[in-house]
């Protein structure tokens, strides 16, 4: 084979990227591989609009299927997004013998036990490296640097931009919607950001994730989901008070015989590693039973550091084909017999520690009757701060737990908010401190 031919659909900017990287490096590509990627056909809706990357235009076409059949292209790089367009364009490909890399994180978080089964009865290979951690190789790590290992734990910071957001409230002392402002001004954020912000995005990508590590279905409607929205600088200045900080993080445990798998705002120990991740940066801190603790961490998104992740699964798949290999590492990672469904863990079981900021009246046996309620429901409190300055009619007393079960917790406050003393909703946010404080 004198060279492996590359056809592109979709060219926005991580398609500019992937260009860019394959016209840089193309001397170490081919130094490493053996045969150069050559770029064959690149197809787009919009040929005219400004990119930072220049396409000969005898590459260029809006129509897809010149992609698909085209002899000359072994692989087809999936980048247009979506869902029900990118996964008939990615069964089309497989049909016809092409290989696929995409960096999809929504289509393979809602399609891909169906999209990876394809694969396997086309016998051809999905490749997805970009689509968890831009440019961070977190599914190379975890399908063949960890693969002897059992993974039990997995803590990730997995959307730079709502790290950046945290960052900026934590930092500047912004409010939400003053740091989503100034993400959107830096290009971090998308005119929507609802998926980023509210935790979807983060979601995604822990299915994926989770099904690497633990040898189960991907299963995208068992992740437990909260944003950071509804966050308050408030409650991130107490938590500092207690040594915290405020992270959007995406858990995974595997324990009892059952997986955990949930993203929302969690404090965690400002001492830890996963603390000083700062701006659009990502990282994933990872147990495994051999190695211990890893932590991989750099840029989770953009042109170059996804463009760079795409080259890479361009480069697995030539070489599988260069010596007629098939599916050499399976998709999950796991051999397909051996993926086996776990039970999933519902966040109403979870045990963890927490924090809780009341606005109640100034008058006295307040704090009792709240401790009260809290103990009848088996939760222990850990440290108190009661603060005398008025925040919007009431006084702010804000409390840590010992080690609670979620749903204990939920019944407590809301018992809690009725009580005539309290003015607000209680806010309350997840501590993660007894695993992470062994793995600092």
């Amino acid at each position: 084979m004198a060279a492996i031919g590359v056809g592109l659909i979709g060219w926005g900017t991580v398609g500019c990227g992937m260009i860019q990287t394959l016209h840089d490096n193309a001397r170490v590509i081919e130094n490493r591989l053996g045969v150069p990627l050559r770029l064959v056909k690149v197809a787009d809706l919009d040929l005219e609009r400004t990119r930072p990357v220049h396409v000969s235009e005898e590459l260029l076409t809006t129509n897809v299927s010149e992609v698909l059949d085209d002899r000359e292209i072994h692989v087809v790089v999936e980048l247009m997004g979506g869902l029900g367009a990118a996964r008939t364009l990615i069964l089309q490909a497989l049909e016809r013998g092409k290989h696929v890399v995409t960096a999809n994180k929504a289509l393979l978080a809602h399609h891909g036990n169906e999209l990876f089964e394809a694969a396997r009865k086309n016998k051809r290979t999905i490749a997805f490296e970009a689509s968890v951690g831009g440019g961070i190789p977190i599914i190379k790590s975890l399908r063949e640097g960890l693969a002897g290992n059992q993974i039990d734990t997995i803590f990730g910071i997995l959307n730079g931009t709502a790290n950046y957001i945290l960052t900026r409230m934590t930092e500047g002392g912004l409010s939400f919607d003053a740091a989503l402002g100034e993400a959107k001004a830096k290009g971090y954020a998308e005119a929507d950001p609802t998926l980023d912000i509210e935790g979807m995005d983060t979601a995604h990508k822990l299915a994926i994730v989770g099904a690497l590590s633990f040898g189960t279905p991907i299963h995208l409607d068992q992740v437990y989901v909260e944003g950071i929205s509804a966050i308050d600088p408030l409650d991130i200045q107490f938590g500092e008070e207690f040594g915290y900080q405020l992270k959007l993080l995406a858990i995974a445990r595997h324990h009892g015989g059952r997986i955990e798998m949930r993203v929302h705002p969690t404090f965690i120990p400002r001492s830890h590693i996963l603390a000083g991740v700062k701006d659009a940066y990502n990282a994933v801190h990872i147990h495994g039973n051999s190695v211990g603790n890893i932590m991989l961490y750099g840029m989770g998104a953009g042109m170059l550091p996804t463009g760079s992740a795409i080259v890479a699964d361009l480069m697995d798949l030539s070489r599988d084909m260069l010596f007629n290999l098939h599916e050499r590492i399976p998709s999950l990672a796991f051999l397909p017999d051996r993926v086996q469904e776990i039970p999933i863990r519902p966040i109403s079981d979870t045990v963890t520690c927490y924090y809780f900021r009341f606005s109640a009246v100034d008058r006295p046996g307040v704090l009792s009757r709240i401790a009260g309620i809290l103990a009848s429901y088996g939760i222990s409190v850990a440290a108190v701060i009661q603060k005398g300055r008025e925040i919007e009619g009431g006084v702010p007393i804000v409390m840590l737990t010992h080690e609670a079960v979620e749903s204990s917790v939920r019944r407590a406050l809301e018992e809690i908010d009725q009580l005539d003393m309290v003015l607000a909703p209680t806010q309350s946010i997840r501590i993660e401190d007894q695993d992470l404080d062994s793995i600092s």
